[in-house]
C-alpha cells in the first residue's frame, strides 16, 4: 500500500484539469527552450511522468513538447535520457510517426531511446525494421557514424532476441553472425587513445602505440579477449566485450528466427539438429519459429546483398591475426553460423589459457572465474550444435577440471563443467566419476551455507533431472547430502526440493528418506553446531579472512552473527549441545547425520539420546523453518512412495511410522503435524493394500495396546484402531484367524476398559472421545465377525450406559462428548442384538460400499437418475 502522501501526490496527478495541464506543457516547453537544464527542469519532468502514470488512459503531449523531450533521449547527462524516455513510453507517438524508423533515429541511439521505440512498435513488422537499420548502422564503417554509436547496438538486439526473436530473418542471422566473428576474433590489441612513452617532450606525435596486457601484467601476444586490460580501449575492443556477452545467448536462439531466402546453413543445420534440439532442452525454453513477410523486412533482403560480399574485410584490412590460434583460410570457407561456432570456440580456448595466469587485483580473480563460467557454457552450447567439437573441446575441459577441483572456491566455475561431462561425456567415452564424486560429495558437504551455490546447484539438478536419474548412479543415493541445503535454508530452497523429491525415492531409498526427513530439525541443528565448531577452532585473523573469500568459512562468519541461533545462552552459559558435538562419545550420533551417501543405515540406535541433546535448539530459528517444511515433504514422499512400491516395502515403512511417531524432536506443533501426515497415508496404504493389517498385526496391535498412546498420540492411535477394526477381516486376507481377531479384540477391550474407569494420568488431558467412540466401533466390528465376542461387548455398552447416568466421569469433562459416546455405544448395542445385520452394516461388502448402479444398462437405475436430474435441474 501507498504512504498517505503518496496516495495524495497520486489523487492530485489523477484529477489534474485539462486548462491546468495545457498550462504545465507550456511552462515546461519553454523551460526545456533554455541551454542549461537545472533541478527545476528535472522536478517537472518527474511531475509530468506521475500525472502521465496515475491514469489508466494514454494520453498524448502536443507535438511542440513531444519534440523537445525526443531531443532529450541524445542528451549527455543520463538522467535526462531516463526522465525523457520514461514519459515519451506512456504516451501516444505522434501521428504518422509509428513507423518512422530513419537513419536519423540512430545517430544517437543509446539504451533508453530504444527501450521508447520497442515499447511503441506497433507490430513485429516495426520490430524488423528497427533490427533491420540496426544491422546497417553495424555494417557501416567506423568513420561513417559517430565513435559511441555502435556501443548501445548489441544490448539493444540482445533485448530484442529475448522477448521477440521472430522479428529477425535468416539474413539478420547471417550478418550479425558474421560481425560477431570480426568482433570476437579481430578486434585490435593495441590500447585506445595510445599512452605516453615518457621523458621530458610528450605530445601526440611521440606516443607509440602499446599493446593490451594480460591480467598478470605480461604483455598480450595473442588477440584480444575481455580478460585483455589496458589504460582505455578501442570501439572494436567494447565490441569485442558486448559480443562475447551476448554470444551465448545468441547462439542459443538464432535458431528461433524467422526461415528467409538464406539457405547457406540448412545442410549443416539439417545434421545437426538432434543435438541442438537436445542442447537447447537443458538451456533455453522453446520458441515459436514464424516466417515475416511483411515488406520493411523484405527491402532488407537488398540493403544487406552488398554487406555479405564482403565477409572478409576484417582479415584483411589492417587486422591483426594471432600467431598462436590462427586458422587456415579454409575457416573462411565456412557458412556463417558454423564460422561463428569455430571463433566462438577459439575464444573460450584462449579465455581458458587467460584463466590460468595469476591477477594482480581480487576483482581481475572475480572477472576471471565469471568467464570461465561464460566460457564453458558457451563451448557447451558449440558442442551440442557441432557434436565434432566434443572430441576437440574434452582435453581442455579435462585439464580445467584438474586444475579448479581441488579448490572449491572454483565451486560455481565446476557446475558448467559438470554440466559438460552430463551433456557430452557418454559421447566421449570419458570417466565421469570424479566430477559426480565432487559435485554430490563436497559441494553439499562443505558449501551447504553457500546460498548463491546452493541456487545454482538446485537448478543444475531440477534441469537435469531426468539425466541424473538415467546416467549418474550417485545422484538417488546422495540425498543425505542434498538434504543438508534444506536443513539449512529452508524458505528459500524448499521449491526446488518439491520438485527433486520424488526423484530420490525408490525401492532401496524409501525407509531411509523417510527416516531422513523425519530427522531433518536434527541436521538442521547439527549444521549449526558444526559451523560452530569450525568457527571455534579458527583463530580470530583467519575468521576475519574468511568473510572476504568465497569459501565455506564465508557463511561460518556469516552464521556467527546470526542473532538466532547463539553460541551461548544468555546468562553467559555455553550450549550444552555444542559440547556434546565436541563430545567423543556423542560423535558417532552427529556423524550419522552428516553423512554423505545413503546405505550406512535406516536410522539411529539412540535416536532418543540424540533428540535429549538436541532439545536447546528446538526454539532456533533455523530449526523451525526447517520443521516447518517436513510436513509437505512428508506428503510429496508418500504420494510418490504409494504409487511404487510394493507390499514388503509399504509394511517397511509402517513399522517405520508407528516406530518413529514416538521419536521426534521436540518442537512445537511439529510432533502433532507429522502425525496428522502419518494417519492420513497410514489409511491410504491399508485401503490400497488391506492384507497389511494382517500382515502387520503384531506391531499395529503393540501399538494400540499401550495405553499412554491414547493421550499422547491420539491423532495416529485412533487411525491405528480404526484400520484394526475395518480390515482385520478374512474378506481382506485369508490368513485372518478367529485367533487372531480375538487376541486384537482383548487388547482393545483392556485399552477401553482402562480409560473409561479411571482418571487420566497426572498432567495428561482426559481421552479424546474420537478415540473412545473408534474403539467401540472397533470392537463391534470384531465382534460381529466373531460372535462369541458379542455378549461381551454388550455388557460393556450397557455398563457405559448405566454408569454415565449417575452423573459425570473423571475420564471425560466435557457433558456434549460425554452424550455423544453414549449415543454411540447404544446405536452398536442395538446393533448386536442382530448379528448378521450388524456385520452388513458395520463391515459393508465391496459392492456396497462402491455402487455401480448408475453405471449398470441393464438396471433401470440410469433411466430413473437422468429423470429426476431433468426434474431437479431449472429450464
Amino acid at each position: 500500500m501507498y504512504s498517505h502522501g503518496s496516495e495524495s501526490l497520486i489523487k492530485q496527478a489523477r484529477e489534474i484539469q485539462e486548462s491546468e495541464l495545457q498550462k504545465f506543457h507550456s511552462r515546461l516547453v519553454k523551460l526545456l527552450q533554455g541551454k542549461e537544464l537545472g533541478h527545476e527542469a528535472v522536478d517537472s519532468l518527474q511531475r509530468l511522468h506521475l500525472i502521465l502514470s496515475a491514469t489508466k488512459y494514454t494520453r498524448t503531449l502536443p507535438p511542440e513538447l513531444q519534440k523537445r523531450l525526443q531531443s532529450l533521449l541524445s542528451s549527455p547527462a543520463e538522467q535526462f535520457q531516463v526522465l525523457s524516455s520514461a514519459v515519451l513510453r506512456e504516451t501516444l507517438p505522434l501521428s504518422g510517426q509509428e513507423a518512422n524508423y530513419n537513419q536519423e533515429n540512430f545517430t544517437q541511439l543509446n539504451s533508453h531511446a530504444a527501450a521508447l521505440l520497442l515499447s511503441q512498435a506497433g507490430s513485429r513488422a516495426d520490430v524488423s525494421s528497427l533490427c533491420a537499420h540496426l544491422l546497417r548502422s553495424l555494417d557501416s564503417r567506423q568513420s561513417e557514424g559517430p565513435a559511441n554509436s555502435l556501443t548501445h547496438t548489441l544490448p539493444i538486439l540482445n533485448s530484442v532476441l529475448t522477448h521477440s526473436p521472430e522479428c529477425l530473418t535468416a539474413d539478420h542471422v547471417t550478418l550479425l553472425s558474421k560481425k560477431l566473428v570480426d568482433w570476437l576474433r579481430y578486434a585490435s590489441i593495441t590500447q585506445g587513445g595510445g599512452a605516453p612513452s615518457g621523458g621530458f617532450f610528450t605530445g601526440p606525435r611521440s606516443r607509440q602505440p602499446v599493446p593490451t596486457a594480460e591480467l598478470d601484467g605480461t604483455v598480450s601476444g595473442d588477440f584480444f579477449t575481455v580478460l585483455c586490460v589496458g589504460q582505455s580501449f578501442t570501439e572494436d575492443q567494447w565490441m569485442n566485450v558486448y559480443s562475447f556477452s551476448m554470444l551465448r545467448h545468441w547462439l542459443l536462439t538464432y535458431h528461433s528466427v524467422s526461415n528467409g531466402n538464406n539457405a547457406a546453413d540448412t545442410a549443416t543445420e539439417n545434421m545437426q539438429g538432434t543435438s541442438v534440439s537436445k542442447y537447447l532442452s537443458y538451456h533455453s525454453s522453446p520458441m515459436s519459429c514464424s516466417v515475416l513477410s511483411s515488406s520493411p523486412a523484405n527491402r532488407l533482403q537488398l540493403s544487406l546483398s552488398h554487406s555479405f560480399s564482403n565477409d572478409d574485410r576484417s582479415e584483411v584490412d589492417g587486422s591483426v591475426v594471432s600467431m598462436v590460434s590462427a586458422t587456415s583460410s579454409s575457416s573462411r570457407l565456412l557458412p556463417p553460423k558454423e564460422r561463428l561456432r569455430e571463433k566462438a570456440f577459439q575464444y573460450c580456448q584462449r579465455l581458458i589459457e587467460q584463466s590460468d595466469r595469476k591477477a594482480h587485483k581480487r576483482t581481475d580473480t572475480d572477472l576471471q572465474k565469471a568467464c570461465l563460467v561464460e566460457a564453458v557454457c558457451i563451448l557447451d552450447c558449440v558442442c551440442g550444435e557441432d557434436a565434432s567439437l566434443v572430441f576437440r573441446t574434452f582435453p581442455c575441459i579435462k585439464a580445467l577440471f584438474g586444475r579448479l577441483s581441488s579448490d572449491l572456491s572454483f565451486a560455481r566455475v565446476l557446475l558448467p563443467i559438470a554440466q559438460f561431462y552430463l551433456n557430452h561425456g557418454e559421447m566421449a567415452a570419458v570417466d565421469c566419476e570424479s566430477v559426480w564424486t565432487l559435485v554430490f560429495g563436497r559441494f553439499p558437504a562443505e558449501l551447504f551455507n553457500d546460498p548463491f551455490l546452493a541456487h545454482e546447484f538446485l537448478r543444475f539438478l531440477r534441469l537435469n533431472l531426468e539425466s541424473l536419474q538415467l546416467r549418474v548412479p550417485q545422484y538417488s543415493h546422495s540425498f543425505p547430502n542434498l538434504l543438508k541445503f534444506l536443513a539449512w535454508d529452508s524458505p528459500a530452497v524448499v521449491d526446488d526440493f518439491v520438485d527433486l523429491l520424488p526423484s530420490l525415492v525408490t525401492a532401496g531409498t524409501a525407509v531411509e528418506l523417510l527416516h531422513t526427513l523425519l530427522d531433518l530439525p536434527c541436521l538442521s541443528a547439527t549444521l549449526v553446531l558444526q559451523v560452530r565448531y569450525i568457527r571455534a577452532k579458527l583463530p580470530n585473523r583467519l575468521v576475519l579472512l574468511c568473510t572476504t573469500i568465497f569459501t565455506v568459512c564465508v557463511c561460518v562468519c556469516v552464521c556467527c552473527r546470526s542473532t538466532c541461533l547463539p553460541i551461548s545462552e544468555p546468562g553467559g552459559r555455553g550450549l550444552l549441545s555444542l559440547d556434546a558435538f565436541r563430545n567423543q562419545s556423542f560423535r558417532g550420533l552427529f556423524l550419522f547425520l552428516l553423512r554423505g551417501e545413503a546405505g550406512s543405515g535406516d536410522t539411529i540406535d539412540r535416536l532418543s539420546t540424540l533428540h535429549e541433546l538436541l532439545a536447546e535448539t528446538a526454539d532456533w530459528q533455523r530449526v523451525v523453518q526447517c520443521a516447518q517444511t517436513v510436513p509437505m515433504l512428508l506428503h510429496i514422499f508418500f504420494d510418490t512412495v504409494i504409487a511404487v512400491a510394493d507390499e514388503k516395502l509399504l509394511a517397511h515403512l509402517v513399522q517405520a511410522m508407528l516406530e518413529r511417531s514416538s521419536l521426534l524432536l521436540n518442537i512445537p506443533k511439529y510432533n502433532k503435524e507429522i502425525h496428522r501426515v502419518f494417519s492420513c497415508h497410514l489409511l491410504r496404504m491399508c485401503k490400497l493394500h488391506p492384507s497389511l493389517v494382517v500382515g502387520q498385526s503384531h506391531e499395529l496391535l503393540e501399538f494400540a495396546g499401550a495405553t499412554a498412546k491414547v493421550y499422547s498420540k491420539e491423532e495416529v492411535y485412533t487411525h491405528v484402531v480404526w484400520v484394526l477394526g475395518e480390515y482385520l477381516s478374512a474378506s481382506c486376507d485369508s490368513r485372518c484367524s478367529v485367533r487372531l481377531i480375538t487376541s486384537c479384540f482383548e487388547t482393545l477391550e483392556a485399552v477401553l476398559f482402562e480409560i473409561t474407569s479411571s482418571a487420566p494420568p497426572p498432567g495428561a488431558d482426559c481421552p479424546v472421545p474420537r478415540v473412545v467412540t473408534s474403539l467401540m466401533s472397533a470392537l463391534a466390528k470384531l465382534a460381529s465377525r466373531s460372535h462369541d465376542l458379542i455378549p461381551r461387548v454388550s455388557l460393556f455398552l450397557s455398563k457405559l450406559r448405566t454408569v454415565t447416568r449417575g452423573g459425570p466421569v473423571a475420564w471425560c469433562s466435557d457433558e456434549e462428548d460425554l452424550v455423544a459416546i453414549v449415543t454411540r455405544g447404544e446405536e452398536l448395542w442395538s446393533l448386536l442384538k442382530a448379528p448378521g445385520v450388524a456385520q452388513s452394516v458395520l463391515t459393508p461388502p465391496p459392492p456396497v460400499t462402491t455402487p455401480q448402479w448408475h453405471r449398470d444398462s441393464n438396471v433401470a437405475m440410469p433411466l430413473r437418475l437422468r429423470a429426476l436430474t431433468n426434474l431437479t435441474h431449472s429450464q
